[in-house]
């Protein structure tokens, strides 16, 4: 950008000037004398002392300063701040040294004028002659004192003036760059407007590009629903079509005939779309039939050589090994066809056998009911041989051994087949069927194919071979095996470390559905059984009714026959059965319960018919007696503690308590008085008032669920009452001083003996009971004198 010789400019310059300035001024130079006569006609040595004085010597403060070079800036910017900087500091010092140079040259000058002139001392004419060469030398020294005093302006000048023009340029430059720039964005902004304008049109293109390839692709893929039709039309009839199911490409093909069914139904006005729609449903009917064919031969072909195998060998873990490794290997080796399958199963059930809602799954689900039909005929026929012999060889330990024993081996060995068919199941069909109440789920699919080999939805070979053998064993050995089976897989107690494994899980599902669909009806029928032989149609001896003293203080010891076996059928129901089912409100425990009343009900009437030749047993007494013993059995049911033959009445506190005793004064003074019935006196009145300070519901509503627990207490509270009132009635006859009445020692002494016979040691029942017969004698008392006061 600068030429080079600018920046030699000043050391040259300077050179120069020491060059030239120190010739005339060194210091062995000395002005010639003047030759021009003095003024006064002769020569003063002292006259031209300050010329003399002048040009003595060089003097330094008139020089020019002596040039520096100086070292070249990084930048422009730099440079230029340094020599501006350089240069005022240099003009300012110049400035000094040219104001002292004047003032002395002045002074000089002023010195050298004081000379006398010789010219005026002259003639004219002299001055006129011809120069001589001294006054010539005096004129060429002159002309270099006065370039030498004016080379230092002289250079200031030409710097400035190169200054100014490098100034100049760049100012120059600066504009030309700016116009340079300012067309230059001019020219962008008209870029840019051109740009945008063919960017807009240029989008435009592409939506349109876009427009049309969607068009277009719609109209391709709504040709290609058109289109597909000849080809898979071709490949379905084709001879070798039935070869098609064997390979995977089959689904491609399932899959392209269900969007072709799906397009056409969302567009039936397009053209033929009812006759293409209906071709193409014929089309996936046949597709479906070669599938079957398919799975059905290929079934077949296993069938014929599993069995052979399993005919031909009698070890059990070689049975085993073929009947589901050999099996298993041999199905599966048709890949292709078992990819198939699953696509179709898969189509209609998700992986748990419940229902896909869809357009297409009475297609799909009725070609899985046949897949699984077709399945479930194969293994049965492939496996009849072991369930034959597994059904014999339980038959027999059942004769020969115990049928409780040989119930629960034939339980465990029908749980691992059914676990194993479920293995096999999952693998060929990829769902693992799980119950459901829906009738269009796969386990209601299976449950529907009911042959002899045990699977997860097929458990009627199980119970149809157990439930002979438990018809002719006793109850108790049908409850031991019913709750061992609960005990075992439908409540199992886990370790905390140990979780639960697929076979646990199995069990748990197979053992719910068994129970519930089959072994609890069964029991239920066998207790209904149970109950009527000896509860509702037991024989009422004589020697039964006869007052025998309790033994070993026991409850039970001298209860009646009817009442212990009840008793009994509460115990074995209880163990037989979870919880859930042995409340009260279960349909067999009410059956229990009110047979039990109505015999008891039954023994007390043929007591009071026999009373005059055989007062002992008290009926009332008789009835308090058994329904404390038959209520004590209903509460130990409740808490799952019940006992066939209890040592005491352990509940009994709880019985009074829901007797309501602390209203018995109130109830006895109005049956006495007339102004309630004895039909009244129930826990659950009619009108719903509360009882114990607790609210009741409607009596009708009470009798519709079937709750045995209310009629005992009814039953309860009325023989408390007629006997407390007969005791209370003899009580008070000796106080009244009636003839012919016992003393009220020989009385209390009477029913004493009585209560001790009837409960033994049960010491807190018999004083509740005395205590009523005493308030209910109080209550007689005071009915008396409330009428006599009348």
């Amino acid at each position: 950008m600068y030429e080079d010789s600018w920046y030699n400019l000043v050391p040259d310059q300077a050179h120069k000037k020491n060059t030239s300035t120190s010739q005339p001024f060194s210091s062995a130079h000395r002005r010639q004398e003047s030759l021009l006569p003095h003024a006064t006609g002769s020569r003063q040595p002292g006259d031209n002392d300050p010329l003399e004085r002048l040009f003595d010597g060089p003097e330094s403060s008139t020089a020019p300063p002596e040039p520096t070079l100086r070292t070249r800036s990084k930048s422009y910017s730099d440079f230029y701040h340094v020599v501006r900087a350089q240069l005022s500091k240099d003009a300012a010092k110049t400035s000094k040294n040219k104001k002292k140079t004047r003032r002395k040259n002045r002074e000089i000058s002023l010195d050298a004028l004081m000379i006398t002139n010789p010219e005026d001392s002259l003639p004219i004419s002299k001055f006129k002659s011809k120069p001589t060469s001294r006054s010539l030398s005096s004129r060429s020294t002159d002309a270099e004192l006065i370039d030498s005093s004016r080379r230092e302006y002289m250079l200031c000048r030409d710097q400035l003036h190169m200054t100014e023009r490098h100034l100049d340029r760049l100012v120059t430059d600066a504009n030309d760059a700016l116009h340079l720039l300012t067309s230059l964005a001019d020219n962008f902004r008209a870029v840019e407007a051109q740009t945008s304008s063919f960017q807009a049109q240029c989008d435009h293109l592409l939506s349109e590009e876009r427009r049309l390839q969607k068009l277009a692709d719609e109209v391709g893929t709504d040709l290609h629903y058109y289109a597909y039709l000849d080809g898979v039309t071709r490949r379905l009839n084709a001879p070798g079509a039935s070869r098609l199911v064997n390979h995977e490409n089959f689904g491609e093909i399932l899959t392209n005939l269900d969007a072709c069914i799906e397009f056409m139904t969302k567009h039936p006005d397009y053209h033929d779309a009812e006759s293409y729609l209906a071709r193409y449903q014929s089309l996936r009917t046949k597709a479906l039939h070669l599938l079957e064919v398919g799975f059905s031969g290929h079934l077949d072909h296993v069938s014929s050589e599993i069995s052979k195998q399993i005919l031909a060998t009698q070890s059990e873990a070689a049975r085993h090994a073929l009947a589901y490794g050999r099996s298993e290997y041999m199905l599966l080796e048709a890949d292709g066809l078992v990819a198939n399958v699953q696509q179709v199963i898969r189509s209609c059930y998700d992986q748990f056998g419940q229902p896909i809602p869809g357009e297409n799954f009475d297609t799909y689900s009725n070609t899985a009911v046949n897949l699984f039909s077709t399945y479930v005929d194969m293994r049965d026929r492939s496996l009849r041989p072991l369930t034959q012999h597994d059904l014999e060889v339980f038959r027999k330990e059942a004769k020969e051994m115990s049928a409780e024993s040989a119930c629960r081996n034939f339980i465990k060995q029908c749980y691992e087949r059914s676990f194993n068919e479920a293995g096999l199941f999952l693998r060929i069909f990829s769902i693992e069927p799980q119950f459901h109440p829906d009738s269009q789920s796969a386990y209601a699919a299976l449950k529907t194919q009911q042959k002899a080999l045990v699977n997860t939805a097929n458990l009627a070979p199980v119970a149809a071979a157990l439930q002979p053998v438990l018809q002719t064993t006793d109850l108790k050995t049908t409850c031991n095996l019913l709750g061992w089976v609960t005990n075992e897989y439908l409540l199992p107690e886990y370790d905390e470390e140990e979780e639960e494994t697929q076979y646990s899980v199995h069990c748990h599902d197979l053992t719910a559905k068994l129970l519930t669909e089959h072994l609890w009806p069964f029991v239920d029928s066998c207790f209904e059984a149970e109950v009527a032989k000896s509860i509702s149609k037991a024989p009422i001896p004589l020697e039964s009714l006869k007052a025998i003293p309790a033994a070993n203080s026991t409850a039970t010891s001298n209860a009646y026959p009817i009442a212990k076996s009840a008793l009994e059928l509460l115990a074995m129901y209880d163990q037989a059965m979870p919880k859930e089912r042995s409340q009260r409100s279960s349909p067999v425990v009410y059956r229990i319960v009110t047979e039990t009343i109505v015999a008891l009900q039954r023994a007390e009437a043929r007591l009071k018919m026999n009373k005059a030749a055989n007062p002992d047993p008290d009926p009332d007494l008789f009835m308090i007696k058994n329904l404390l013993i038959l209520k004590n059995g209903l509460i130990s049911l409740e808490i799952g503690d019940v006992r066939a033959q209890p040592a005491t009445m352990q509940y009994f506190g709880q019985i009074w308590d829901a007797l309501s005793p602390q209203n018995w004064m109130g109830l006895f003074r109005g049956i006495l008085g007339g102004t309630l019935s004895l039909g009244l006196w129930s826990s659950m009145p009619n009108t719903g008032t509360p009882v114990n300070g607790k609210p009741v519901g409607n009596r009708a509503q009470a009798q519709a669920e079937q709750d045995a627990n209310e009629k005992l207490d009814e039953l309860l509270r009325q023989s408390i009452y007629a006997f407390t009132q007969r005791w209370g009635t003899l009580i008070n006859g000796p106080r009244s001083g009636k003839r012919g009445q016992q003393t009220a020692m020989s009385t209390e002494k009477e029913l004493d003996s009585k209560l001790l016979a009837a409960f033994g040691g049960q010491l807190e029942v018999i004083a509740k009971l005395k205590e009523a017969i005493y308030i209910n004698a109080q209550a007689q008392k005071e009915a008396k004198a409330e009428r006599g006061a009348r």
